[in-house]
């Protein structure tokens, strides 16, 4: 399985601009540029202005990490992101002016749904990622769970079953 780190797509890189501005895979109705301007305006529709960053750079990772994962990819023309939540973290963690709620909600975004998916593909991943939910206090886990709301209506609906 590829992670973030085995994977650095190139900005004039077909992976980095299609996924950018054309496909994501079959769970997203947009590229990676509507979606997170969609996300960001659930965040802000719902009044979670505190959201708005992390809406704005939970996916800064994703089109530098894009690849072709199986068959289903290839046959579709979609995009895999393997761990893009942590690619985008490392993007903005020495940002300044990005506080530190705004980088944990940016790098665990996905931690809800890895930790779903893990539990019955990579037990070995599946406890890694409880521990790090285990490390994160109360608050941080609702406001997870909202985020991926926020996230999962930016989606779209989905291009095909």
């Amino acid at each position: 399985m590829h992670s973030s780190s085995d994977i650095y797509n190139k900005i004039w890189s077909k992976a980095f601009l299609s996924s950018l501005f054309i496909v994501q895979n079959k769970w997203h109705q947009h590229g990676v540029l509507v979606h997170t301007l969609r996300v960001t305006y659930y965040c802000i529709k719902a009044g979670e202005f505190k959201m708005i960053g992390a809406g704005l750079l939970h996916d800064i990772g994703k089109p530098l990490t894009a690849f072709k994962k199986d068959k289903e990819d290839y046959e579709f023309n979609e995009w895999s992101f393997t761990d893009h939540e942590e690619r985008s973290y490392q993007v903005i963690k020495n940002w300044p002016f990005i506080s530190q709620y705004t980088k944990d909600l940016v790098r665990y975004h996905y931690l809800i749904r890895d930790i779903r998916k893990s539990k019955t593909e990579n037990l070995e991943r599946y406890a890694k990622k409880c521990a790090i939910w285990d490390s994160l206090d109360e608050q941080m886990h609702e406001d997870l769970y909202r985020f991926l709301s926020y996230d999962d209506a930016g989606k779209g609906k989905k291009r095909r079953p």
